[in-house]
């Protein structure tokens, strides 16, 4: 039997290897010298071999401590949890057959837009190698890589399969394609927006993310069991709506599957990031206690001086035999990992009976089939985040719309039906080839005065005849009509960048309106000692009459302010000095500024008196005069005193600037007229 030693890491609330806002074990390959949650990293979490920090459970459970003085010590919760071990030694675990528990699983794969096998878009067939990967190991099935002759080598008797249905019944193949419209994610923005945007149910689910980290060295984590009240489980384990595992998406799923589409690590690439991930969500903790030669409160596992990485042999800290690097619960490369033990099993029986969001998976329905029809096509609205960007054309957005084939036939065609802000229907007539659950994503050009609403109303048709699945026809999301950026009438520009102490973590680039850098820097060297590092100081000469954005990142997600080491931060300047394009330093992971430097400056535009209309009041023609010195506009919109548009047209000659209203009821109306990035508004009245 193990000796109890007090470890850093109270299981009492989270599991977690890298800093989030929840309550979390977690992995991370790779760090830099910094310190995490305020306080300094200490050198032992460093693999002495490689430089790579791979957990940071100790931190973060000092900070959740001083945050909650409620919280139980590992200590309070073994002692707690004993019992309930006891009580499942000899106990069989229930379920739905025999003993095995299935539970349904949903992956959410994260992806900012790009097509389905480009990265971080993971395909189908890799989300699926997770789910075999994850079988093979707590099933312990013969002739596979989770296959082990060890005498205490367990099948868990859990078991996982993709949902086949949503959380409204409809069918799905238990993959939630998610396009948020942002090139990464940090700890802080997944627990406080990603993940509660997108969660299923967790008392019907487990949910899992493939995301893109924005540091890139992390690898997963996972939410500890909440006990809700439950004796013996602590009660404040973590919120329901960040219940689940996450990994970054090139170590989510196994090699050994690779259909040639597979976009995975070099090294953790056989799916046991899940594995590992998946057992702090039910219950284990790390191998070595998360102290040198401590208690993992599983007695057939060996003492461990410390977590191991690679595929080593070593001695344990009592030198009755070798570690079991071989545990999914260590540290050590994918290809080296194949056993939980049945004391390990013991631990998540108990857990999987008696822990709230846990207990109940044992009787979710949510894998189980439900009936198909020939011609069923389902529709998504992508979440819209309105972003300034160049080229943004005042009162006009782009919303992304994806159809799924949640049918047996092959979806050639269907015909949307949608509205804008309630307004008089459109229709949208699509056609392609979707096999089952395969899905196509498309644009809808949104012209509107102001922000409001893009309501699907139906399906009207699939293959050219009734849908025969209402259920998932409609949906509604709102929108943001894009701000064009703001103009500054320079093209001298000085930037200064204050760095703090951890110079790895900051990068920035300013490019153009193309997409092509012309100025960038970082990732810097990390000065542990102060003073910081001398201030970085530039001039840009930018072209004039052209847009740049400017982007400043943060791969730990806490900006260059506000530490205990000195702050930092970032600026830009016009030239003359007068005039701050942007500054900040409390930016968590990303912050970027959009702007043009067209030097005739827009307020000319916008504030001539020399663009009217006429004649005003109009019965039939109206006139837009705008002088030949700011040369043609782009469009012309009209939209009624409700700010709903009634029409709009592009300018590609003098004549267009002529408009028949004759089809226009008597009323107030007002005329946008759009310059590039200016635009003026007039009113007109029809009679």
């Amino acid at each position: 039997m193990k000796t109890t030693i007090p470890i850093s890491i109270k299981i009492v609330l989270t599991v977690f290897c890298l800093f989030i806002l929840g309550n979390t074990y977690s992995q991370d390959q790779k760090q830099t010298n910094k310190t995490l949650f305020g306080k300094p990293l200490k050198a032992g979490t460093i693999n002495p071999n490689n430089g790579h920090i791979r957990c940071a459970s100790t931190e973060y459970e000092q900070y959740l401590q001083g945050k909650d003085p409620k919280r139980m010590t590992s200590a309070q919760f073994e002692a707690r949890l004993a019992p309930l071990i006891d009580k499942y030694k000899a106990m069989k675990t229930t379920s739905q057959s025999g003993g095995i528990i299935t539970i349904p699983v949903v992956i959410h794969v994260i992806y900012d837009g790009e097509a389905i096998g480009v990265a971080p878009n993971i395909t189908d067939a890799q989300v699926q190698s997770q789910i075999t990967v994850l079988n093979q190991d707590y099933r312990k099935i013969a002739g596979t890589p989770g296959d082990n002759s060890n005498p205490v080598g367990a099948d868990t008797q859990i078991q996982f399969e993709l949902a086949k249905q949503d959380p409204n019944g409809n069918p799905t193949n238990g993959i939630d394609r998610v396009s948020l419209n942002q090139t990464s994610w940090s700890d802080i923005d997944i627990e406080a927006t990603l993940k509660p945007a997108t969660i299923w149910d967790p008392s019907s689910y487990m949910n899992m993310w493939s995301v893109k980290f924005t540091d890139n060295t992390l690898l997963g984590y996972a939410q500890f069991p909440d006990g809700s009240g439950l004796g013996g489980l602590n009660a404040s384990g973590g919120a329901s709506n960040t219940d689940g595992v996450v990994s970054n998406y090139d170590v989510f799923g196994s090699n050994d599957y690779n259909d040639g589409s597979f976009l995975l690590d070099a090294t953790y690439n056989k799916g046991r990031t899940m594995s590992h991930e998946v057992g702090h969500w039910l219950g284990l903790i790390h191998i070595w206690g998360d102290s040198p030669c401590g208690d993992d409160y599983c007695a057939d596992t060996p003492v461990h001086h410390d977590a191991n990485y690679g595929c080593p042999t070593v001695v344990n800290c009592d030198a009755n035999g070798n570690e079991m690097v071989e545990n999914y619960m260590d540290y050590t490369d994918d290809a080296c990992m194949n056993i939980f033990t049945k004391k390990q099993k013991i631990r998540i029986t108990t857990i999987i009976n008696n822990a709230a969001r846990r207990s109940s998976l044992k009787t979710s329905t949510k894998n189980a089939t439900i009936p198909l029809f020939a011609n069923d096509a389902e529709v998504k609205l992508e979440a819209y985040f309105p972003t300034g960007i160049c080229g943004a054309v005042a009162y006009q957005t782009i919303q992304n719309v994806t159809i799924y084939n949640r049918g047996t036939s092959n979806l050639t065609s269907a015909t949307i039906d949608y509205n804008i802000n309630g307004g008089s229907n459109i229709v949208y007539n699509w056609s392609g080839d979707l096999a089952t659950n395969k899905s196509a994503t498309f644009p809808i050009t949104i012209n509107s005065a102001s922000n409001g609403t893009i309501n699907i109303t139906s399906i009207s048709s699939a293959n050219g005849g009734t849908d025969q699945r209402l259920t998932n026809n409609t949906a509604s999301g709102t929108f943001i009509i894009p701000i064009p950026p703001s103009n500054y009438a320079y093209t001298s520009y000085d930037f200064r960048l204050q760095q703090d102490k951890y110079g790895s973590e900051t990068t920035w680039s300013l490019k153009n309106g193309s997409g092509a850098t012309l100025y960038s820097g970082g990732p810097y060297a990390d000065k542990p000692a102060l003073p910081l590092p001398e201030l970085i100081t530039e001039t840009w000469i930018l072209a004039n009459n052209q847009c740049y954005t400017f982007t400043i990142n943060d791969s730990v997600g806490d900006g260059i302010c506000c530490g205990t080491s000195g702050d930092g931060y970032y600026d830009i300047k016009t030239n003359s000095g007068a005039i701050i394009v942007t500054s900040g330093s409390s930016y968590t992971s990303s912050a970027s500024k959009t702007f043009t430097t067209n030097t005739l400056g827009t307020n000319k535009f916008e504030t001539s008196n020399d663009i009217y209309l006429y004649p005003n009041p109009t019965k039939g023609t109206l006139n837009v005069r705008v002088p030949s010195d700011f040369g043609l506009p782009n469009s012309l919109t009209i939209s009624n005193s409700l700010g709903q548009i009634v029409s709009r047209k592009e300018v590609s000659k003098e004549n267009d600037l002529t408009i028949n209203t004759s089809t226009l009821s008597n009323g107030v109306y007002f005329i946008t007229v759009l310059k590039e990035n200016q635009k003026k508004t007039l009113q007109f009245i029809k009679e």
